[in-house]
C-alpha cells in the first residue's frame, strides 16, 4: 500500500504593527483598540481564508516566531494541484490586511483595506523536501516620507512541507454496504468491505456484522451506553441503532462505527438539536473484543447556515468518559464539504489548527501538554473525508496522513469514522424528510 504525494502550504507566526499615525476605519484611535483581520489566498482554485491577527506595539522590536509557532492558514495540495501550480509562473500567497470588524453590511465589506502583501512560492520539488519561502517582517504599502510615520508591518512565516497520504474511496453509498478502494494515481485496488446494519436496542452485538473471531464485551458495551443516557425508549421521532463494520479482504472485522445515542427530534421541532446530539462510538478490535477509540456527536445547526454540526473526541481508555476534543465545526447540508482533523505544524511543534477548533485535554481543561497524549501520536494533518450535501449520492473520499497508519486497523478506524460522519448527514436530516429505505429499521417500527 503506497501513499500519494501531498504538500501542505502553511502560513503562520502572524503579527501586525500599525504606526500610531494610522487610523482604523471610522475611528480616531490607534488600532490596538480596534480589530484587524487578514484574507489569505492562493489562486482561484482554493478558498480564501479569513482570520484575525494579533497587534504588537510598534516600538516592539521582537519577532513572534520564537514564542509563537502557530499555523493560521493551511492549503492542502494534492498531486493534481502540484502539477498544475508547478507550471504556473508568478505563484504567490496573497495577504490582504484590514482594520475593522469582519463581515459585511448590506453587501459592503465592513473593514477598511490597509494594504496587501504577496509572497512568491515555488512548489517545484515540494513533495520531497520542506521549504521556507518567507520568515520575518514585511512592509505593508510604501514607507512614509516622514521617518516618524513608518509603514505598517506584517510578520509572517510561509513554508511548505511534504505530507504524503493514503487515499481511500468508497465505491457506493454507506447504507448499501460498499467496498473501499485504495487509490494511487490511476490505480484503484479493493482493500476493505463495509457492512451496514442495525445494532440491537439493548446494546448487544453488531447484528449480522460480527466475525466469530470478535466477541462482544457486555460490560464495556453497557458501560459506554449508560454514559450516553438511560435505556428508556425516547418519545417522538428518532433514528437509532445504525452501525458500520469495516472488514479486511480476508473477512476479519478491523473497525466499526456504532450509533449509541439515537438522533432524536427536539421537542416542538423536526430537527436534532445541538443540546441533544446523536452519538457514535468508533471502535477497533483488541484482544478479541471491541475497544472504544473515538466518539462522534452530530446535530443540525439552526439559522441561515443550516449545517451539520459535529464534534469528535479521542477516548484515552475504556474507563474514561471524558474525551480529547480533536475536531468541532459545521458542514453545509446543501453544498457538503470536508470533515478534517489537522493538528497543525509550522516550527516542529504540534499546534491545533484553528479550522477544526481542537483542544489539548478533556473538555479543554488543559491537563495535557503538547508533548503528551494525544500529541505524541497525532501530529500535523491527520485525516479528511469528503461529504456531499443532502439528497446527493455520497461516496466519501478519505485521506490519511502516512505517519498515522502503522497497520491495517489504523487505516480502517479512520474509514469507520468517515462512514459515521457521512451517515450523520442522513441522521440529521429534518424529520419531515423521508430517508432511503435501507436506513429505515422495520423491526420496532419505521424511522422517519
Amino acid at each position: 500500500m503506497d501513499p500519494c504525494p501531498f504538500v501542505r502550504l502553511l502560513v503562520g507566526n502572524l503579527a501586525l504593527k500599525i504606526p500610531f499615525a494610522s487610523k482604523p476605519a471610522r475611528s480616531g484611535v490607534h488600532p490596538s483598540t480596534s480589530p484587524c483581520f487578514l484574507k489569505i489566498s492562493l489562486g482561484r482554485a482554493f478558498p480564501t481564508q479569513t482570520l484575525t491577527v494579533p497587534l504588537l506595539d510598534p516600538a516592539d522590536s521582537s519577532s513572534p516566531s520564537a514564542a509563537n509557532g502557530t499555523v493560521a492558514a493551511t492549503f492542502h495540495l494534492g498531486e493534481a494541484d502540484l502539477g498544475r501550480l508547478a507550471r504556473k509562473k508568478g505563484l504567490c500567497v496573497k495577504v490582504s490586511i484590514y482594520t475593522g470588524r469582519r463581515g459585511s453590511t448590506c453587501g459592503v465589506n465592513s473593514g477598511r483595506l490597509l494594504g496587501r502583501v504577496s509572497v512568491p512560492v515555488d512548489l517545484g520539488g515540494a513533495e520531497s523536501k520542506a521549504c521556507v519561502f518567507h520568515n520575518g517582517w514585511v512592509s505593508v504599502g510604501k514607507k512614509k516620507k516622514v521617518s516618524s510615520q513608518a509603514s505598517t508591518e506584517l510578520h509572517m512565516t510561509v513554508r511548505s512541507e511534504p505530507d504524503p497520504r493514503f487515499v481511500f474511496e468508497f465505491d457506493g453509498e454507506l447504507e448499501c454496504s460498499p467496498q473501499v478502494f485504495h487509490v494511487q494515481g490511476n490505480i484503484r485496488q479493493p482493500i476493505f468491505t463495509c457492512k451496514f446494519g442495525f445494532r440491537s436496542s439493548n446494546g448487544g452485538d453488531l447484528r449480522n456484522q460480527r466475525s466469530r473471531s470478535i466477541q462482544s464485551d457486555g460490560c464495556i458495551t453497557r458501560s459506554w451506553l449508560s454514559s450516553f443516557g438511560s435505556d428508556k425508549e425516547r418519545q417522538g421521532m428518532e433514528r437509532k441503532g445504525w452501525s458500520i463494520t469495516v472488514h479486511d479482504l480476508s473477512g476479519s472485522p478491523v473497525a466499526a462505527a456504532s450509533m449509541v445515542t439515537p438522533f432524536v427530534a427536539s421537542p416542538g421541532s423536526d430537527r436534532v438539536s445541538r443540546s441533544n446530539p446523536g452519538g457514535w462510538l468508533i471502535l477497533r478490535p483488541e484482544n478479541g473484543t471491541w475497544k472504544p477509540w473515538g466518539r462522534l456527536e452530530a446535530w443540525r445547526e439552526r439559522g441561515s447556515s443550516d449545517g451539520l454540526g459535529y464534534r469528535f473526541e479521542l477516548l484515552p481508555d475504556a474507563n474514561c468518559t471524558a474525551g480529547v476534543l480533536l475536531a468541532e465545526s459545521t458542514i453545509s447540508t446543501g453544498k457538503g464539504g470536508k470533515f478534517m482533523i489537522d493538528m497543525g505544524s509550522l516550527t516542529g511543534r504540534s499546534t491545533p489548527s484553528s479550522s477544526s477548533s481542537p483542544a489539548c485535554s478533556p473538555r479543554s481543561s488543559g491537563d495535557f501538554g503538547m508533548g503528551l497524549w494525544p500529541y505524541c501520536i497525532y501530529r500535523g494533518f491527520v485525516m479528511s473525508s469528503t461529504l456531499e450535501g443532502e439528497g446527493k449520492c455520497s461516496k466519501p473520499k478519505v485521506e490519511i496522513g502516512v505517519q498515522h497508519v502503522g497497520c491495517t486497523e489504523d487505516a480502517a478506524v479512520f474509514v469507520a469514522l468517515s462512514a459515521a460522519i457521512d451517515l450523520s448527514m442522513d441522521a440529521c436530516r429534518l424529520f419531515s424528510d423521508k430517508l432511503q429505505k435501507e436506513l429505515c429499521q422495520k423491526q420496532g417500527g419505521m424511522m422517519g
